[in-house]
């Protein structure tokens, strides 16, 4: 690569692994670090649509994903007793399938697999403690993150790329607190249980002010996910108590979607999250440090689009640093190509995240005059 030879990625999620996996397969010595130990995962699953799945081929895993996942086309919107409104025609991702929904712990170890097939070295349980910046290259010293972690030996680097998410610690490096997440008012409930019959694509329905989203991510099983308005973040929930608000959340759906609550088991996996966002509107990178993904654009989940842009956001990197010796070059070539895309999707969901609680802008009816399938089309264009 002409760039950059050594690089620090901080975050060991999905676009984290991503960008390991497209640098150390361009030759570079990529050391990656994760506070979580190996195979944690947040959340229960996702949809990866087309773009994401081409992400997946350009990294050596779209085999893998396809099988470890569920296909389907078309998406359905439902009514609060469970009957069909509409369905939308999927996008068309060139020759790759429109949706693929998969468990967060088989893409997990999908990504961990190819980053280290690839060469990637990987240190969970370890957490970077300072970052010393010069024009030719960036000093860094580790810490423990967990009891027992193996914490890497403090080196210099020519680039530093923070995938660490909504409460970044690289973002904080470069910008301070303008940029820290704000809550949008609304949290997301995710539980995994049993496949109904029904449920052979996504389905999106609404009771009052809860979005019910239900994405098949095998032949037996799936997920729900419940965005509600709450007026503030809740503490710490513990699982007794989410599949308790899940349970009584789905009780305002009559029908099959409505039925799902007698099928939740105290023991599934689950989870409970704000919805933040963040927005740099600066350029995400100073010399030789930069943000990507959530760390830079987070936005809520209503285009299931998150996991896509970080991962996309990874690739392009690979692909600029790789185009141009001058970095500084490489590195505002590839924010100039991703700000379009990852700001519009960051707009579009925030306008239906605020059109299906009933509190639109003038700007998001504006913006949603473009109806969900011409805007998902927009993503089928090359990244």
């Amino acid at each position: 690569m002409k760039s950059v030879s050594r690089v620090l990625v901080q975050g060991g999620g999905i676009g984290g692994l991503v960008a390991a996996t497209a640098l150390a397969r361009r030759g570079v010595h990529v050391d990656v670090v994760e506070h979580r130990p190996p195979g944690s995962v947040l959340g229960v699953g996702l949809n990866q649509p087309g773009n994401a799945l081409g992400v997946m081929r350009e990294i050596g895993v779209l085999d893998d994903c396809l099988s470890a996942g569920y296909q389907f086309s078309d998406l359905r919107m439902a009514a609060s007793d469970s009957s069909t409104m509409m369905d939308i025609p999927p996008s068309v991702f060139r020759d790759l399938p429109p949706n693929n929904a998969i468990q967060r712990a088989e893409l997990c170890r999908v990504l961990l697999g190819a980053a280290r097939g690839a060469g990637a070295r990987l240190h969970h349980g370890s957490t970077l403690a300072t970052l010393t910046e010069d024009p030719d290259g960036v000093d860094v010293t580790f810490t423990g993150a967990m009891p027992d972690a193996t914490v890497p030996s403090d080196g210099r680097y020519d680039l530093v790329v923070g995938f660490d998410g909504i409460r970044s610690q690289v973002r904080r490096h470069l910008f301070g607190s303008r940029y820290d997440a704000e809550y949008t008012g609304f949290a997301c409930w995710r539980i995994s249980l049993p496949r109904p019959p029904e449920l052979d694509r996504i389905v999106y329905a609404l009771a009052g002010s809860i979005k019910a989203t239900l994405i098949p991510l095998s032949e037996t099983s799936c997920y729900v996910a419940l965005v509600v308005p709450e007026e503030s973040i809740r503490p710490r929930q513990t699982s007794a108590r989410i599949v308790e608000r899940i349970r009584s959340l789905l009780g305002e759906f009559t029908g099959w979607i409505g039925e799902l609550g007698h099928a939740l088991s105290e023991d599934a996996p689950a989870a409970y999250s704000p919805i933040e966002q963040v927005t740099v509107d600066e350029p995400w990178y100073r010399g030789r440090i930069v943000v990507a993904g959530d760390a830079a654009h987070a936005s809520s989940p209503h285009m299931a689009q998150g996991a896509a842009m970080a991962a996309e956001d990874a690739v392009v990197l690979a692909q600029c640093l790789d185009a141009s010796d001058d970095l500084d070059k490489a590195l505002r070539t590839w924010w100039e190509r991703r700000v379009p895309r990852a700001g519009f999707v960051q707009r579009y969901s925030a306008a239906l995240l605020r059109t299906e609680s009933g509190t639109p802008t003038d700007q998001d009816r504006e913006l949603l005059k473009t109806p969900m399938p011409a805007a998902q089309a927009r993503l089928a264009e090359p990244y």
